[in-house]
């Protein structure tokens, strides 16, 4: 969320550049909206590495519940 709010406040500023004729506040809503997209960016990848870590890892957690359990009946314990 924090990309797209840097994103629309930097296009403001660039639209307020333009009909101000400045071209610093022009240059500085081109910085806001690229920083919006590299915080975007970093989310997605997030996210990404987020879902390809997590199913090996849940895989492998519930593999150890049904080995315990497993060693738990042939023991005789449950």
């Amino acid at each position: 969320m924090a990309g797209l709010t840097d994103k629309v406040k930097g296009k403001v500023k660039e639209l307020a550049g333009e009909v101000a004729d400045d071209p610093g506040l022009e240059n500085e809503g081109k910085l806001d909206q690229a920083k919006g997209s590299m915080k975007n960016a970093g989310e997605n990848l997030k996210e990404k590495a987020k879902e390809a870590l997590g199913v090996p890892a849940e895989e492998a957690k519930e593999a150890a519940e049904r080995a315990e359990e497993k060693t738990r009946r042939d023991r005789g314990d449950a």
